[in-house]
């Protein structure tokens, strides 16, 4: 069997939950449709996603068609929670876009086709609620290939003459041999699908399954399974709990195996931590493994070291996320609790979305957290109280302001305590943008012992850098 992982993205309120469900159910994993508005859907299982009827934390569901074993990523549509669906792209062969047939291409929209860009992952677009009314298939293609892109092809009817002419002229080698031959290979349009030349579209109508077997059906004939290699690799999406209090590693194995009581392959894993367990999950419910080969998506447990964009074995870790979050808020909390304990506690959540980033202001005694909108903030305060049975409030929001150098400068620190001297001088370079900040020596080991350089670049990595002007 291949195995594909596919992820679920949509702006909030275009159905994917529902598409997901349909998509379970025309496979036959799941026997019975559940529903967001019935609060019932089978990979909505934290009580707040039933009582609020969004999807807040990325799930997974195992569905094997024909003779394909798809590991489906149901991810956030809210725009606050949209961090969660970017970390989710790392692991992700295809995607699947969700769009409304009666609002089309919306502003979050926009956000996710520049992410699937920014990680060249392929991408199918499902086009859901055409049963409603002001749902219009011609304006809604229209709209794909103006405001997405213009390789946006219609796959509901594949063997009329108007299909082949539409893939033909998204790829220069299809063109050549459609000339010739006056036919499109399917192993052609399978090609072009994964390099991001074609980007095929469906419609229909999730809630009443119309158009959700043939969309089930493309999804089995247009893919392909990557290709792995023998040495290890994994990449590290996500860090949650289960109900027992475990650590839960979410990784995808990119290459060679994992198995069971083996030790993970970091830099990071210092302790040399062994992998205890291995889960594969599919909604609530998973399956204890013994390995997991390349192309799975599972769970480890046992492991305390990782964090979400960690690359494992030979794979790299990932870049500097594209969404950030905009605001930050002081947390404030109920008299006669100790402000150091609750500081782990939100740091345990911190571990779990590295985008909290929580702070401790120690000048002004206070823990500070960052947060996409009000909607995370209400769903924390939530999580707050229902894992660690504290009451907190947040104070308002103030913007994040991110600060940057335009140009080169040269900075001197003295140091004279206690009989000691010393003088460093760091030169300051602006570099691309987004690239972050790199720490290096330019210093000669016979002008400076490496010990006292290392000891220096050690605490310029521990600093958090503020900027001149707005901190």
């Amino acid at each position: 069997m291949k195995k594909i992982a596919v992820g679920i993205l949509a702006h909030v309120d275009s159905g994917k939950t529902t598409l997901s469900e349909a998509l379970m159910y025309s496979s036959g994993s799941i026997t019975r449709l559940g529903r967001v508005d019935h609060r019932d859907s089978f990979l909505d299982t934290f009580s707040l996603e039933r009582d609020r009827g969004i999807t807040i934390f990325s799930k997974q569901a195992v569905m094997k068609y024909n003779n394909t074993e798809f590991t489906l990523l149901d991810t956030p549509g809210h725009v606050d929670f949209s961090a969660e669906a970017e970390r989710t792209l790392q692991v992700l062969d295809y995607a699947i876009l969700v769009i409304s047939g009666t609002d089309g291409v919306q502003s979050h929209t926009c956000t996710l086709w520049k992410l699937l860009k920014k990680y060249g992952v392929p991408c199918f677009i499902f086009v859901n609620k055409m049963d409603l009314d002001g749902a219009d298939k011609l304006s809604v293609m229209a709209q794909l290939r103006t405001g997405l892109d213009e390789n946006c092809v219609d796959f509901t009817y594949p063997n009329s003459d108007g299909f082949r002419e539409s893939v033909a002229v998204c790829d220069e080698k299809i063109l050549e041999k459609y000339y010739e031959t006056d036919a499109v290979e399917k192993t052609d349009i399978t090609g072009a699908i994964k390099e991001r030349k074609i980007f095929p579209c469906m419609f229909g109508s999730a809630l009443k399954l119309d158009g959700v077997k043939a969309f089930l059906n493309m999804l089995d004939e247009y893919t392909v399974m990557p290709s792995y290699g023998d040495e290890f690799g994994a990449k590290v999406y996500k860090i949650a709990e289960d109900n027992q209090g475990n650590r839960l590693t979410f990784m995808k194995i990119t290459g060679g195996s994992l198995k069971v009581r083996e030790i993970l392959q970091s830099e990071k894993n210092t302790n040399a931590e062994k992998v205890n367990r291995i889960r594969i999950y599919s909604g609530e419910k998973f399956t204890a493994v013994e390995e997991a080969v390349a192309g799975t998506v599972c769970a480890v447990t046992g492991i305390t070291f990782t964090s979400s964009g960690d690359g494992l074995g030979v794979e790299k870790n990932s870049g500097v996320p594209v969404l950030e979050p905009v605001l930050t808020y002081k947390v404030e909390l109920e008299d006669g609790t100790d402000a150091h304990t609750a500081l782990t506690k939100l740091k345990t959540l911190e571990n779990e979305d590295p985008q909290l980033n929580v702070v401790w202001n120690s000048r002004l005694g206070e823990i500070h957290i960052r947060l996409m909108g009000e909607i995370q903030l209400e769903v924390l305060r939530c999580i707050i109280k229902e894992r660690f049975g504290m009451n907190v409030s947040f104070s308002t929001g103030s913007i994040i302001y991110k600060e940057t150098i335009e140009n080169t400068v040269e900075g001197v620190g003295h140091f004279e305590p206690l009989r000691h001297y010393a003088e460093v001088h760091l030169l300051l370079k602006p570099a691309k943008r987004g690239s972050g900040i790199t720490i290096n020596s330019r210093c000669k080991e016979d002008l400076l012992d490496r010990n006292w350089q290392r000891l220096i670049l050690t605490h310029l990595c521990e600093k958090t850098h503020l900027g001149v002007l707005t901190g």
